[in-house]
């Protein structure tokens, strides 16, 4: 059986998410989905819109997504290593940069692939978010104060 791994904030989810999952579990027995917490999202200097648990079970939801765990740091070697994973699955935003180029060799020397997939044109969680704050009125990525969306501000 053959386990791919990905991860992700998934907040705003939006078709490339979908498409990435989709393709993903097109190249593998098992897809296990690391979901971003929240605490971590900080540490990115981001801040989720929508929390981890609800974050989670959306993607949990995903008929693609065979599993869901939570993605407390950034070391996806010893997260694909602990789940027994033999391919990871990112965006090719980050191919051939050299950060990636040093992880496909660490990679390859556990005997785990790393799949990149085009990137979906014209979608993006920071160009969702941007569009939000253009037609909400937001400021800073802060809704105005209104009582529809006060839940949001907490």
């Amino acid at each position: 059986m053959t386990i791919g791994y990905t991860t992700g904030v998934y907040d705003l989810f939006h078709i490339g998410h979908l498409t990435l999952l989709k393709n993903a579990k097109g190249l593998c027995d098992k897809l296990i989905v690391g979901v971003t917490v929240d605490e971590l999202v900080l540490y990115k200097g981001k801040r989720a819109m929508i929390p981890y648990s609800d974050r989670a079970e959306i993607v949990r939801s995903i008929k693609y997504v065979d599993a869901v765990v939570p993605q407390y740091d950034m070391d996806k070697l010893a997260a694909c290593k602990k789940l027994g994973a033999k391919i990871l699955f990112v965006g090719d935003d980050w191919y051939g940069t050299d950060k990636w180029k040093q992880y496909e060799e660490e990679f390859a020397k556990e005997g785990i692939k790393i799949v990149y997939f085009p990137y979906t044109k014209g979608i993006s969680s920071s160009k969702i978010t941007e569009a939000l704050k253009n037609t909400r009125g937001w400021a800073d990525g802060k809704e105005v104060n209104n009582d529809d969306n006060n839940h949001l501000n907490k």
